[in-house]
């Protein structure tokens, strides 16, 4: 069998991690330069588009590439097709789908020490990015997110903008979205504060 073309393994990485992934990623993986994996990315991308009745797409976002399922057919899924997330996370996932993109020394800020443990988390099940910015970490939410939430859109900026829609139609600022998420735990969850400096976050990170 002859080796498969570039955009195929890239479709084979991409579908097997299942969340987004660099250009500098893809690049050590394949031991090959980003200009090669932008080519093999963008020939991957018209071929999905040029594929009758996909339902799949290939999406750029922030400079990370994710394979994910078209928005116009989450509504189609399952419901047991999505993550069973804990009630304990819901408030972190909020907040941070409200602020995104959000410092994770901000979102300690509302919640707390847990903040860490919550992020963590929600990372592992593939529900947000975590990436590091200075002394702390850039937290964004992921497609598996949007499907959770039933959001017709995937990319971060429209997922905040569709949150604060939602909150703004119940009149609820992100602290009282958040907490009424977890009422049981009668969480005490403080407002964001725009403009506060990354704290230095020794100790809180794996």
């Amino acid at each position: 069998m002859s080796e498969p073309a570039l955009s195929t393994i890239l479709e084979a990485i991409l579908f097997g991690a299942g969340r987004s992934m660099s250009l500098e990623e893809l690049s050590e993986m394949l031991g090959e330069p980003k200009g090669v994996m932008h080519v093999g990315l963008s020939t991957l991308r018209k071929e999905i588009e040029q594929r009758e009745g996909s339902a799949l797409q290939l999406t750029d976002v922030s400079g990370r590439w994710i394979l994910e399922v078209r928005p116009e057919m989450s509504a189609f899924l399952p419901e047991t097709f999505r993550a069973d997330i804990p009630t304990r996370l819901l408030p972190a996932a909020a907040l941070i789908a409200y602020h995104q993109p959000m410092q994770q020394s901000q979102l300690k800020d509302m919640l707390g020490q847990k903040a860490y443990d919550h992020v963590r988390d929600l990372a592992a099940m593939g529900l947000i990015d975590r990436r590091r910015e200075g002394l702390t970490r850039r937290l964004t939410t992921t497609r598996r997110f949007a499907e959770y939430f039933g959001c017709p859109e995937v990319e971060y900026r429209k997922v905040r903008a569709w949150f604060r829609s939602e909150a703004s139609k119940q009149g609820l600022t992100s602290a009282e979205l958040a907490a009424s998420l977890a009422p049981e735990e009668q969480m005490s969850i403080s407002e964001f504060s725009e403009g506060v400096a990354p704290e230095v976050e020794a100790g809180a990170e794996e």
